[in-house]
């Protein structure tokens, strides 16, 4: 039987070339595990919380059969997770400091993570409590988050429509106003508000945790008031299900989307209204009220304030470019150790020893960019999870301090989760699947981690803004800062991400800007300040050249519409350009900020490595935007290529050791390939001989079919028959 195969067990010793290219670090990878952390402590408790949920008695947190599940399975059990894993909080006090609310805690995401699987819980925390918290007035969060904490409201964020994503305006849900003392449906005390769906295009589909798993949804819907007026999309609380007995409410059609890609534990669900009937006062009314009367009145709140129904999409935006770090970093984990323990090619012509496969250029040019791309992803998101808060908090308080906000600021920092989550998420997208590439036929296995990191991790180019389209909104904000600058209204501009772009754009409006790469030698490629430059530039040099495009098209006779379609390709440009030099800025800023805190010396020597290498292999893979206008000669593209190939050799010792500091346990990387101890092929042996395929002997499929055609002779050649 194939479960007998003699595979040894796994040895209990770690591999000798994985063991060997671990006594070659410079650095000490325990101190960048700390800075993933946060701090020494941070990483004590994350571990500690990792074995909780890796040694918990009731094994509900195994994962080991998950590619053998069905997927309804699947998801049931990933329930049984969420409901195991609330048990646990509650036992080790996790959301005692926050009033009992474990999704608020410090540790909630940490032990999340401990899960290594997929809850269809995940848009309850995510964007359900965050939405109450930001759009909904006191009273309504002292109704409802209590509800919350105690998971007996259970929600999700509904938007997205079949036939409406991004264009929020499109929308076609409707939430209409009736007034107390009316005849008909929604007569009820204090008024009400009818939500339909008039249309199939406008039914709800896509949001997660909508189709089989909560009981209430934040809808967004079209605000029709007392009047009849359309007062634009607005957040509606709307029970969806019975708390009692889980049955859909009364006017409600509810149900999963069916099967996906990926992500199948997740439930993402459709959602039809006919004439479902909510109380007046489940419109969050934070910055807005409808009256007894419905009668609409926004409230008088900052510009910027009033914006503030966005902080949540850039916090998850944001929330986004970190996960595409953390993918990517286990992604490299994977493909690096397994390069290290893979021997392939003799080392000579009468060799026997075969080269590791990290040792081969090629090999290194795949993964070494990838995972300064891993780390560079890190530190940006950690600054703009941080400008984040900084604003969420001046804007919830709504204070003289909260007014000073522009909506330059606003703008701004819009602007940059818009072009990071593009950007980051399709790299990150396409570089796992260059990590599987990267492992040859093995990549190809179940067991080897990589397809169902990829099929789960595809959804992300897509959701919170389709990648395609995001930069249109990027280039939008940054055109404002043309025109500021053209009319010399440049000051709000000075406090946000975007300021780097104000003195090469003025330059370049006026005529002045003749700039070319101050290199003067192959060296000096391998200058920060030389590659941001660089980058400063490019960028500044695409959104001139778009905003010219489109002045110039409409200057021609050309509708605005018209002009701005043509433009689109160059806007994606401008977004990239963007996102790569606050991408670099801020990898290589952060690093100073940590000097001499978490890290020292040795640390910062390899993480500028990483750095340098992001910068030089971004400029080499889009060299025509930099010799586009001659700010690179062809020289200068040469030296660039040259040092990304030095960088290589910089960081080949230390590649293991890098991926090590990501600190991310076998339980949690679920792959043959990445083991810590690097014993991977009694990995993949064992792997095998767990599918249920190989469970009897002969195969299941033998008696009925397979023996048919070898014993009975069904196949057998009797001569020439007639053909049909």
């Amino acid at each position: 039987m194939a479960r007998n195969l003699p595979t040894g067990g796994y040895p209990l010793t770690t591999n000798s070339d994985l063991a060997n290219e671990r006594t070659k670090a410079t650095f000490d990878p325990n101190k960048i595990t700390n800075l993933f952390d946060g701090s020494p402590t941070a990483t004590i408790r994350r571990r500690q919380l990792e074995a909780l949920i890796r040694n918990d008695p009731t094994n509900v947190f195994c994962n080991e059969d998950n590619a053998y599940l069905h997927r309804t399975d699947r998801h049931v059990r990933a329930l049984a997770k969420h409901v195991r894993l609330i048990e646990l909080c509650r036992s080790i006090g996790i959301g005692s400091k926050t009033n009992g609310e474990v999704v608020l805690d410090e540790d909630w995401t940490t032990i999340v993570e401990a899960v290594a699987d997929d809850l269809p819980t995940y848009l309850h925390w995510v964007m359900f409590v965050p939405n109450i918290i930001s759009l909904c007035d006191e009273e309504q969060q002292k109704l409802w988050l209590p509800m919350c904490r105690d998971w007996r409201m259970i929600g999700c964020y509904a938007q997205t429509e079949v036939g409406h994503g991004s264009n929020v305006r499109g929308l076609e849900t409707t939430a209409t106003f009736v007034k107390e003392g009316s005849k008909g449906e929604g007569d009820i005390k204090g008024g009400s508000w009818i939500i339909n769906s008039p249309t199939l295009t406008s039914i709800k589909f896509w949001p997660g945790t909508l189709g089989r798993t909560c009981n209430h949804a934040m809808v967004i819907a079209k605000l029709i008031d007392g009047d009849g007026v359309d007062r634009g999309v607005h957040n509606f609380l709307v029970q969806t299900r019975s708390l009692q007995d889980h049955s859909l409410m009364p006017g409600v059609t509810c149900g999963d989307i069916g099967p996906k890609i990926g992500y199948n534990n997740m439930d993402n669900g459709f959602a039809k209204f006919e004439n479902v009937v909510i109380p007046r006062r489940n419109m969050a009314m934070r910055f807005a009220t409808v009256d007894d009367n419905g009668t609409y009145e926004k409230k008088t709140v900052s510009d910027a304030a009033s914006k503030i129904s966005y902080i949540t999409m850039m916090q998850v935006r944001s929330m986004i470019v970190m996960g595409s770090s953390k993918s990517l970093r286990m992604g490299t984990t994977m493909a690096i150790r397994y390069s290290a323990v893979r021997r392939q090619g003799f080392k000579s012509a009468d060799s026997k020893e075969e080269n590791q496969i990290l040792d081969y250029k090629q090999q290194q040019h795949r993964l070494f960019p990838l995972l300064a791309a891993a780390y560079c992803f890190f530190f940006n998101a950690r600054k703009v999870s941080e400008n984040l808060k900084a604003i969420e908090k001046r804007l919830m308080n709504l204070s003289d301090d909260g007014a000073t906000i522009t909506k330059t600021e606003v703008g701004s920092i819009h602007a940059t989760t818009s072009a990071l989550k593009s950007f980051c998420t399709t790299i990150a997208a396409d570089g796992i699947e260059d990590c599987r590439k990267a492992c040859g036929g093995h990549g190809f296995l179940q067991s080897s981690g990589f397809p169902e990191m990829i099929t789960a991790y595809l959804q992300n180019p897509t959701v919170e803004g389709d990648n395609q389209m995001l930069p249109m909104q990027v280039v939008k904000i940054l055109l404002k800062l043309v025109k500021d600058v053209q009319s010399g209204k440049t000051k709000d501009w000075e406090k946000t991400d975007a300021k780097y772009l104000l003195g090469p754009v003025e330059a370049m409006l006026n005529g002045k800007e003749e700039k070319s790469c101050p290199a003067a030698s192959k060296d000096a490629m391998m200058d920060a300040d030389v590659l941001r430059a660089a980058y400063q530039h490019r960028a500044a040099r695409l959104l001139v050249n778009v905003a010219q495009q489109i002045q110039n098209d409409v200057a021609e006779g050309k509708a605005f519409e018209d002009a701005w379609n043509g433009a689109l390709i160059q806007m994606s440009r401008v977004s990239r350009a963007h996102s790569a030099y606050l991408l670099f800025d801020n990898f290589v800023s952060g690093i100073q900020e940590e000097s001499g805190k978490m890290i020292g010396p040795n640390e910062v020597i390899v993480l500028n490595d990483l750095a340098l290498l992001f910068g030089l292999y971004w400029i080499e893979k889009e060299v025509g935007d930099f010799l586009e206008d001659g700010y690179l000669n062809a020289e200068q593209a040469a030296w660039t290529r040259a040092c990304t190939l030095i960088m290589l050799d910089r960081i080949r010792p230390n590649a293991v050791a890098l991926v090590d500091a990501n600190d991310i346990s076998d339980f949690r990387l679920k792959s043959a390939l990445g083991r810590y101890d690097g014993n991977v092929y009694p990995a993949i042996l064992e792997a095998s001989k767990k599918d249920p395929l190989n469970a009897t002997e002969p195969g299941p499929g033998y008696e009925k079919h397979l023996k048919r055609l070898i014993v009975d002779g069904v196949g057998v050649y009797t001569g020439t028959t007639s053909r049909l």
